[in-house]
């Protein structure tokens, strides 16, 4: 066993790693737009160009990466980020990227060894058959953060003076037979169309097993 090893890192330190930030974005391959995983993206940030003498340059770029992806480098904030840079609309859109060596492998999470992999057919066409029903066209204005909402509102009530009272919360059912599930989904929807799907019985999060390592 390796002993543990405290190493105390200052300011003057971190100064000597310090990343000069240019605002320079550095592309250094081109591959297709699609070809990055989405576990490797991180944030992202709109591109515009640097005042009008830049304008047809930057139009010209956005026009020739269609269906493209640069990958490069920019110094931001005091440190280097890893990014992508795609057209978007009428300009450019740049992601910053996660390392590999920050994308934990799915072969970590031990409660995956144990998933089957092969399942009933029938059971695979009902559920299908769920999905089906809440298929449609995808509109995120529609979505709100219920988190938020749910602060705003104590923040409201405490500035008036009213007092918020807390919902229980009831806890999922435990169903252990996938199909009588499948079909109570399907009594519950055609009964009344519901706006959310449930994840299937027995699906949990894992703690602390991120994507991220």
């Amino acid at each position: 066993m390796f002993p543990i090893v405290y190493v105390v890192v200052g300011d003057e330190d971190v100064e000597k790693v310090k990343v000069e930030s240019a605002r320079v974005i550095n592309l250094e391959r081109f591959t297709d737009a699609d070809a990055i995983d989405a576990i490797y993206l991180e944030r992202p940030y709109y591109l515009a160009p640097d005042g009008p003498v830049a304008r047809e340059a930057f139009a010209v770029i956005r026009e020739g990466m269609k269906g493209k992806a640069g990958i490069g480098k920019v110094a931001l904030y005091g440190r280097e980020y890893l990014v992508k840079v795609e057209p978007r609309e009428r300009g450019l859109v740049m992601y910053t990227l996660r390392h590999a060596n920050e994308i934990r492998s799915m072969d970590a999470i031990d409660e995956l060894t144990e998933v089957p992999e092969a399942v009933k057919p029938d059971e695979v066409k009902l559920a299908r058959q769920v999905i089906g029903t809440f298929e449609g066209g995808l509109d995120f204005r529609g979505y709100r953060d219920e988190y938020q909402d749910g602060l705003r509102e104590i923040i409201d009530a405490k500035i008036s003076g009213r007092e918020i009272v807390m919902q229980e919360t009831e806890a999922p059912p435990k169903v252990v037979n996938l199909m009588e599930a499948l079909h109570k989904s399907l009594d519950t929807i055609s009964a009344v169309k519901k706006k959310t799907v449930p994840m299937p019985p027995g699906a949990r999060l894992v703690g602390r097993k991120r994507a991220r390592a």
